[in-house]
C-alpha cells in the first residue's frame, strides 16, 4: 500500500522509491543531541533530547535545517538502534524526547518506543511543521505527551512558501487532535509534562498571516494551548532567491503581531528579535546517531 502519512498522500511505495518526503523504507537521522534552544518549558536547565530526523513532507524555502530536510543528510540506522538513542539521552539528562521532523516516520518511531517500553520514563515531544493529518495523529494517541507544532500561514498565497496547499485547515484540525490527546498544558517545576505548544514564526511582509492566525487560535483554543511566537526568521536555503523573503523581520511587523497576541491573550512565549542568529542552528554531524 503506498504512504499516507502526511496530508500530500503521496501513495509512494517506499520499498521501491522515496516519497515526496524524501524517505524510503529505512529509517534516516542526522542528529541527536541535548538541545538548549526551545522553548524554556521544553529545553529546562539540561535540554531536551532531540533526535532530528532526515527527510521532509514541507518544502520551506528558508527552511534552517535544509540539509538534512531537503537534501535528506543523516544515516540508516535501525528502529532498535533508535530505541537505544532516547534511553542514551534521557542517560544524559534529557528533559524530554524532542522528535523533530518526525511526520514521514511514524511507524518507526512508535516501534521504537514499544521497544523501549517502561525503561523511558520522561515526556514524548512531538515537534512538526503542522502539517499532518489526523489519522496518522490517531496513531500516535497515548504515545505523546507533548505536542509541538508549528502553524505558519494563513492564506493560501503564503502556503505557496512550503508547497502545501490547504495549509491552514490542515494544521488547525491538527492542533485540534493533539490538544485532545494532551489536555491542557500541565507544567511542573517549570517544565513541560504534558500539553500542547503551537509556534508560529514571523515571515517578512506576511505579518497580516500572522495577526489572523493569532486571532483564529485564540477563538478556537484559547488558554488550552500554550502559544510560542518567534522572531529568528533569516533567510537560509533558497530565500536569499526571493526578494520578498531576503531579509528578516522588521520590529513594525513583529510588535503587530505580538500586540495581537496580547489582545487575544494567549499564554506562553515570545523570543525577543534578537534571537535571529544563525549560531543557534546546529551542526548536523550525525554525533549521537552512530
Amino acid at each position: 500500500m503506498g504512504c499516507t502519512l502526511c496530508p500530500r498522500m503521496c501513495g509512494a511505495d517506499r520499498r521501491a522509491a522515496a516519497g515526496f518526503c524524501g524517505a524510503g523504507d529505512r529509517l534516516r537521522i542526522a542528529k541527536a543531541m541535548l538541545h538548549h534552544w526551545e522553548e524554556p518549558c521544553i529545553s529546562g536547565t539540561n535540554g531536551s533530547g532531540a533526535v532530528f530526523f532526515s527527510g521532509c513532507v514541507m518544502r520551506c524555502i528558508y527552511c534552517q535545517n535544509y540539509d538534512i530536510s531537503a537534501e535528506n543528510k543523516g544515516a540508516d540506522i535501525t528502529v532498535q538502534r533508535l530505541a537505544e538513542i532516547f534511553l542514551e539521552l534521557q542517560d544524559q539528562g534529557a528533559h524530554n524526547i524532542d522528535l523533530v521532523n518526525p511526520t514521514h516516520f511514524v511507524p518507526q518511531i512508535i516501534e521504537a518506543l514499544d521497544i523501549a517500553g517502561d525503561s523511558l520514563h520522561i515526556p514524548i515531544v512531538y515537534n512538526s511543521g503542522g502539517y499532518e493529518r489526523v489519522e496518522t495523529l490517531l496513531l500516535l494517541d497515548g504515545y505523546i505527551d507533548i505536542y509541538l507544532p508549528d502553524v505558519k500561514y494563513f492564506s493560501e498565497e503564503a502556503a505557496k512558501l512550503s508547497a502545501a496547499p490547504h495549509y491552514f485547515k490542515t494544521a488547525m484540525d491538527a492542533v485540534a487532535e493533539m490538544l485532545r490527546q494532551t489536555g491542557k498544558p500541565q507544567l511542573e517545576d517549570g517544565l513541560l509534562k504534558k500539553g500542547t505548544v503551537v509556534r508560529h514564526l514571523v515571515l517578512p511582509y506576511l505579518y497580516k498571516d500572522s495577526v489572523e492566525i493569532v486571532k483564529q487560535l485564540g477563538k478556537r483554543f484559547g488558554k488550552d494551548i500554550l502559544f510560542s511566537l518567534m522572531s529568528q526568521y533569516t533567510p537560509f536555503y533558497k530565500a536569499k532567491e526571493h526578494p520578498r523573503m531576503n531579509r528578516r523581520i522588521t520590529t513594525f511587523e513583529y510588535n503587530k503581531v505580538l500586540d495581537t497576541v496580547l489582545d487575544v491573550g494567549l499564554d506562553g512565549f515570545m523570543q525577543e528579535r534578537s534571537s535571529a542568529k544563525e549560531e543557534y542552528t546546529p551542526e548536523f554531524d550525525l554525533s549521537g546517531v552512530l
